[in-house]
């Protein structure tokens, strides 16, 4: 078994503050004897807009966010998952929402910028989101080696783009990290079936570290973090608040699952 936590917040504007809090759970999710801890999307910074994300944008490789979830990973020896973190762009006008992979040593082992991007108006609260306003897309997939198995990496909107998760699965990807925001209004019709679909489709484990509060810019997150098994089981959940969702990840039960119910080895196109 493989015990990893997911990690909800409710972040705000203070970057110093969030980490303090961030580091607080990582070290609560090592004592609860997880060797691999995920924190969600926008865990450093959730400021009054998207733009605030420009003025705390991070080079790549150092800044306040980058340097905390190193040090974290080093000092609990945990694997880390930096939701998001904002890293600036050569030309500064917009951001790369960056999830950054540390392993136990406090290295960086893998880097994947989001690829879709929010951009969308919401019914009936007539909420807007402007994602591209503020962080250019990335352009790259990633899947890497880890101690719990092979990881996907996605972020949040990603989650409705079952072809990325394929793409991943080819790759293969035996887990897929899904850190988020999702809105209360989106989180509520669609979280939890979007996750479960991109588990039993894909016969994989899904962990999923979410934002789950009110925030500075007047707008509530989901949160309900969680992380779900091959068959779509719901391991563990979080609705509100912060904390930590514990699991114990099965690579056995995986295998088992992915022989006796073989759909991807039935694939036609």
């Amino acid at each position: 078994m493989n015990r990893v936590a997911a990690i909800q917040m409710a972040s705000g504007p203070n970057v110093q503050a969030n980490m303090d809090e961030a580091t607080r759970l990582i070290a609560e999710a090592a004592a609860g004897g997880a060797r691999f801890v995920a924190l969600p999307e926008n865990f450093g910074l959730i400021g009054e807009s998207e733009t605030v994300k420009l003025r705390h944008a991070e080079a790549d490789g150092s800044g306040p966010m980058q340097d905390g979830l190193a040090a974290a990973a080093a000092k609990h020896g945990v694997w880390v998952v930096g939701g998001s973190v904002p890293l600036a762009t050569p030309a500064g006008e917009r951001v790369r929402q960056a999830l950054l992979l540390y392993d136990d040593t406090g290295r960086r082992v893998a880097r994947y910028d989001k690829i879709h991007l929010f951009d969308v108006t919401l019914q009936p609260s007539g909420e807007t989101y402007r994602e591209s306003g503020s962080i250019e897309p990335g352009d790259q997939l990633f899947a890497v080696d880890s101690p719990i198995g092979r990881l996907g990496l996605t972020v949040c909107y990603d989650l409705r783009f079952p072809e990325l998760y394929r793409s991943l699965l080819d790759q293969g990807a035996e887990i897929f990290l899904v850190p988020s925001a999702f809105t209360r209004i989106t989180g509520g019709a669609h979280w939890e079936p979007l996750l479960r679909a991109r588990a039993i489709e894909n016969l994989a484990y899904v962990i999923a570290p979410a934002q789950g509060g009110y925030h500075v810019n007047q707008r509530e997150t989901w949160g309900h973090t969680m992380v779900v098994d091959p068959w779509g089981t719901i391991l563990g959940v979080k609705e509100q608040g912060s904390g930590v969702v514990f699991a114990d990840l099965d690579p056995q039960f995986q295998q088992r699952t992915r022989a006796n119910f073989p759909a991807l080895q039935h694939r036609r196109i």
